[in-house]
């Protein structure tokens, strides 16, 4: 329960007027119910004709001890009934109590209701602002975090688990809010009316607690492995739209489907025993309050037969009722118990992420990156992911305005030493500097503004050309999209769809060529138009005619702009300003392509093979 109410004091001070009244109202409605209960004792004494005759009003004060003030209010209440009795008949004193049970009952209900009302704002917020933590948490963690968790187990978190918190702890906050406060005050009155009674009910309560809280334990750790399970599932059918070609390529669809079925039983049979052990919360509690009532209804009656209770037949009566009334209450909060453990696996699954620490943070004091003048310069850099050195002792720099190529076999280190511009990755050893400042001391989002960046994946949004041309610049104009798109050969294909700068482009571009998502790609970076340009083998995955189209489009892209290249095919960055060479974290080779030709080392070698 620690987790929950550390969620509570995370979520619920933003609704602190929503509680007040919720809890203000809970208090009312139980007052409301005791007072509508206790029309139950005159009732009985006229009907039964057992009231004691009470000749006198008691005077009582505030200062009184509670026992006094509650055994004056009773003494006082009975007198002015068989006053009332006297004058009126007895007929006439049943209606009116009868009218006065309607009247307590008609409060008690309409505070529960508006109880209820104000928990709603409370609920629907709490889950909204945990929407919202998560999306954002998401997306400030570094490239870096997804790299070592699978997508699928992310999408579950983010879906299923917050749904489960959903259903299974915010639901459970009207509980949490009024069964508490119901159970405590009709415990001070029991205690009240006979402390005998109360002590040997609550000598029996523990056990039956016990065992509810052994279940409750156990559902905890079975929804754990639950949801981890459904993060699983969900993984499986990512892998599986996502490589639906290769599957069907290799004739792998058995294989697929008994993998799928395996998880899918294994995930039914974890379910089972969680729901099975969820549905045992009710009758369980029901079947325990009932042996304590009958046990209670034995001893406090063996009392009264005996002469030896402080309570007369009716007052016991009223007390069986206010216990017995105490019951739904306990049910409800050991259901809502039940549905707190079971989501409380969910949340820990969620705080996972919530609670990840981002290693790349703004500094506190910061320079401004206003204007990039001079250059751009890594010295000393080295940086690994996990154990391994990635990059060793990288010094490059790259003067403003000129266009820097890096080539290299797979794996050797290319994109990740452009990803440190950005600060996707920080170095470890170091550092990157801009106009001679470290990149550390610019705030990220200054920082990233003044760079743009074409992948060899185009990555876009099912969503229109205009938005997505349009994604990195606020309140841009269709005539400033329009003349991106021209600049990178985008706009012919544009206009020749049905609705034009208007059309859905589908997700992730599918409706599209590779080479046309590219130059979409483009498209946004030119709009954007920053000083810094960062191209991570943007032409490596086009055929012949699609990549002389982008590579024209990205020859306009790098007019006058200080350029980062990434390439495989150095037929496109032969006419870059200095080429350097990156073989296993290292710079081995740097010049022109006419002077790395003629070292005839490792260029020569990767030349002579995209010759062939």
């Amino acid at each position: 329960m620690f987790a929950f109410f550390s969620l509570m004091r995370r979520f619920l001070p933003p609704y602190k007027k929503f509680v007040f009244l919720t809890i203000f109202l809970n208090l009312l409605s139980t007052l409301f119910s005791l007072f509508s209960f206790a029309a139950i004792i005159p009732i009985l004494n006229i009907l039964f004709g057992t009231e004691n005759i009470v000749n006198q009003y008691i005077e009582w004060n505030w200062s009184d001890s509670f026992g006094a003030i509650f055994d004056a209010l009773k003494n006082n209440i009975t007198f002015y009934i068989q006053q009332f009795i006297t004058l009126h008949g007895a007929q006439t004193a049943l209606m009116l109590i009868g009218i006065f049970l309607v009247a307590m009952t008609l409060l008690k209900t309409g505070c529960a209701y508006f109880s209820s009302y104000f928990v709603i704002p409370i609920r629907t917020g709490v889950l909204r602002d945990l929407r919202t933590q998560l999306y954002d948490k998401v997306l400030s963690l570094p490239i870096g975090y997804y790299s070592d968790e699978r997508k699928g187990d992310l999408m579950s978190r983010m879906t299923s688990d917050v749904s489960e918190v959903e259903n299974s702890i915010i639901n459970s906050l009207n509980f949490i809010f009024k069964n508490p406060i119901t159970i405590l005050v009709y415990l001070i009155v029991m205690f009240t009316m006979s402390w005998q009674l109360t002590i040997f009910v609550l000598i029996l309560l523990p056990f039956s607690g016990f065992l509810i809280g052994k279940i409750g334990n156990s559902l905890k750790k079975q929804s754990r492995q639950g949801q981890a399970q459904q993060g699983e599932f969900l993984s499986q059918v990512e892998e599986t739209l996502g490589g639906l070609r290769v599957i069907k390529a290799f004739n792998a669809e058995n294989k697929m489907k008994k993998r799928f079925n395996t998880l899918n039983e294994t995930l039914r049979r974890t379910f089972n025993r969680i729901f099975r052990r969820y549905e045992l919360a009710h009758p369980m509690s029901e079947f325990l309050g009932t042996v304590v009532i009958a046990i209670l209804l034995w001893f406090g009656g063996t009392l009264i037969l005996r002469h030896n209770s402080p309570i007369d037949a009716a007052a016991f009566i009223y007390y069986l009722v206010i216990f017995y009334s105490i019951i739904n209450p306990a049910k409800d909060l050991s259901r809502g118990a039940y549905s707190i453990q079971k989501g409380m696996a969910s949340l820990e699954r969620v705080d996972k992420i919530l609670l990840t620490e981002n290693p790349i943070t703004d500094p506190q004091i910061f320079e401004m990156l206003n204007d990039f003048s001079s250059k751009i310069e890594y010295k000393n850099v080295s940086f690994k992911y996990e154990n391994e050195w990635v990059l060793q002792d990288i010094n490059l720099c790259i003067p403003k305005g000129k266009t820097i190529a890096l080539v290299g076999q797979s794996g050797s280190g290319k994109s990740t030493l452009v990803d440190l511009l950005p600060r996707f990755y920080d170095v470890q050893r170091g550092g990157i500097f801009i106009d001679g400042i470290n990149i550390k001391n610019f705030k990220m989002y200054n920082l990233r503004s003044k760079m743009g960046n074409v992948n060899q994946e185009a990555i876009l949004f099912n969503d229109t050309f205009f938005n997505n041309i349009a994604f990195g610049v606020e309140n841009a104009t269709l005539e400033q999209v329009v003349a991106a798109a021209k600049i990178a050969n985008a706009h012919d294909f544009i206009v020749a769809t049905e609705n034009g700068y208007d059309t859905t482009i589908g997700d992730r571009g599918s409706k599209l060529s590779g080479g046309q998502r590219q130059r979409i790609s483009i498209a946004r970076a030119i709009l954007k138009n920053p000083p810094i340009l960062i191209l991570d083998e943007a032409t490596s995955a086009l055929d012949t005619e699609s990549e002389k189209l982008v590579q024209q489009a990205l020859e306009n892209l790098m007019k006058n702009r200080t350029t980062l290249v990434v390439a495989h095919r150095l037929s496109t960055i032969q006419r870059a300003d200095e080429i350097c060479v990156v073989h296993q974290g290292r710079i081995v080779e740097r010049g022109t392509h006419n002077e790395l030709l003629l070292l005839k080392g490792y260029y020569k070698k990767l030349y002579d093979m995209q010759s062939f």
